[in-house]
């Protein structure tokens, strides 16, 4: 497979929304891209903007500060008139989103009615590592299991059924998100469904006089390839998800679709007043990236305003003409429609992708509204950590290299190893770790959220401001990164967030002493 280091571009060579049906099956494109291949769907595609956008439900819990969820197959109507198999929590994709509130420690009971195995991580939680999801922590199918696993783990903590997840929520308001985190297989999994929105309340945001209610709109984002049959196009080396982990060869950088997906709808369009609105945007694909523009732009300035990032609130608003995403950043930013005359169609595109992939969702201005929102100059305080209270420094490097005789992605040279933990901080040490990368490469820290201290041994970029649980590397790019390791001891990993990537080696443990 050739794998240039030129940007990322997204393409799928497709000249517009309807495609010509494919023999059986997705087919590849010959146009590879620096992150993976694109997959094109096998049946025509819907026009855009004809479907409502979604807007997933909220958890109704089933005592004080418990949820239940029941991870199961499904059927989903995601492209009109056809029906799609899915994998979903509650039988939804997304899942149901989960309100939290920081301090409350929240229960939530996990049922695993899939064929498979599943592991619940809450990404962007600050969690007991009883409770993170580390991937060889699996949940048993209440059905049984008779399938090992691919790696043995004697310290795995093994449920039958169900598990409950504990989290005690000491952080910041923040956008969350959950989803399967199975050793080797979180790949398919989540492409299948499995993931949700999880939303952290607290006392300081709630008195800000940002939008809210129908005004704050959840949006998760995600790319799909469709097979003849309506089923979700994923080229797994076992489509039976049970023992063979990986992609065939020509998606081992990463599997991009020709289908974008906003809350689990193609291309949706939703109603707005000419009022200000909070998007709180995730990117939930496995290797795609986004760079995220209005079309038409407002005429009076910059179209969004950021006042959060992965770990929540920023300091202050900073405004962005575009948003650049990578996979599992979430950023919250305020658009203002009031800028544009009622009847007016915006589109949100992707300057990152062209045809089927150039394209989000639309947004019509319905109507003007009253809007007593306001955003403050002041948004957060968020504790600054110096480069002179770091106790240790810390070089990680992840490239492609082989796995036996298949092509892998590895942390400085190693494929991932559960009984092997690449970094020990002291639980209270800060740290400053160093990655650098061959390709693309968005790495996700579990249990911390840190701050970005250089780019190319330049200032952080423009979407670097903030708390962050995950950092997007460009080809040969080196990133700094400054943490505190405080919360709880025990073991987490660290990984690459596309998801191929991770189910092929990209990622390591390291134990909280």
């Amino acid at each position: 497979m050739s794998l240039g280091r030129r940007r990322f571009l997204g393409l799928t060579g497709g000249a517009g929304f309807l495609l010509a049906a494919g023999l059986g099956g997705p087919r590849l494109l010959p146009t590879h891209t620096s992150t993976g291949s694109v997959l094109r769907s096998a049946l025509p595609l819907p026009p855009p903007f004809q479907v409502p956008l979604r807007v997933p439900r909220v958890l109704a819990p089933v005592a004080p500060d418990r949820y239940e969820l029941i991870a199961r197959e499904a059927e989903a109507e995601i492209l009109p008139g056809v029906r799609t198999p899915i994998w979903g929590y509650d039988g939804t994709f997304p899942g149901p989103t989960i309100e939290l509130r920081r301090g409350r420690t929240t229960t939530v009971h996990h049922r695993n009615d899939l064929p498979v195995p599943t592991v619940v991580h809450l990404h962007g939680g600050r969690t007991p590592p009883e409770s993170d999801g580390y991937p060889t922590d699996l949940v048993l199918p209440t059905r049984g299991w008779s399938g090992g696993h691919s790696r043995h783990d004697p310290a795995a903590r093994i449920a039958h059924g169900s598990r409950d997840y504990v989290f005690p929520l000491d952080q910041r308001a923040a956008l969350l998100w959950y989803h399967d985190h199975r050793m080797d297989f979180t790949g398919p999994a989540v492409y299948r469904g499995l993931a949700g929105f999880a939303v952290v309340r607290d006392d300081e945001e709630d008195a800000l006089p940002l939008p809210r209610g129908d005004r704050e709109i959840p949006l998760l984002i995600t790319d799909r390839a469709f097979a003849a049959d309506g089923s979700f196009a994923y080229p797994s080396l076992d489509p039976s998800l049970t023992r063979v982990p990986g992609v065939t060869e020509p998606y081992t950088g990463g599997v991009l679709g020709d289908v974008i997906l906003v809350n689990g709808a193609p291309w949706p369009v939703h109603e707005v007043s000419a009022t200000r609105h909070r998007l709180r945007l995730l990117n939930a694909s496995n290797a795609r990236r986004y760079e995220l523009a209005l079309d038409p732009p407002p005429p009076d300035g910059p179209a969004f305003v950021q006042i959060g990032s992965d770990g929540g609130l920023l300091e202050r608003p900073v405004a962005h003409g575009s948003l650049v995403l990578a996979p599992a950043e979430r950023l919250d930013a305020v658009v203002d429609f009031g800028r544009y005359p009622v009847g007016t169609e915006v589109t949100l595109v992707n300057r990152l992708g062209t045809g089927t992939t150039g394209h989000v969702m639309r947004f019509r201005v319905a109507r003007r509204d009253r809007d007593d929102t306001a955003i403050p100059p002041r948004l957060s305080e968020v504790e600054r950590l110096d480069r002179a209270q770091a106790t240790v420094t810390r070089d990680f490097a992840f490239r492609s290299g082989l796995l036996g005789d298949r092509h892998g992605w590895l942390i400085s040279g190693r494929a991932f190893d559960a009984g092997h933990a690449v970094a020990r901080p002291r639980l209270g040490d800060v740290e400053i770790w160093r990655f650098v990368t061959d390709l693309h490469h968005p790495i996700h820290l579990h249990l911390v959220h840190f701050q970005v201290l250089a780019r190319g041994g330049r200032e952080p970029g423009p979407y670097d401001g903030g708390l962050k649980d995950t950092v997007d590397l460009g080809p040969g790019e080196a990133v700094e990164v400054i943490t505190r390791f405080d919360g709880y001891r025990g073991r987490y990993v660290f990984h690459c967030h596309n998801a191929e990537h991770e189910d092929m080696g990209m990622m390591a443990t390291f134990d909280v002493v």
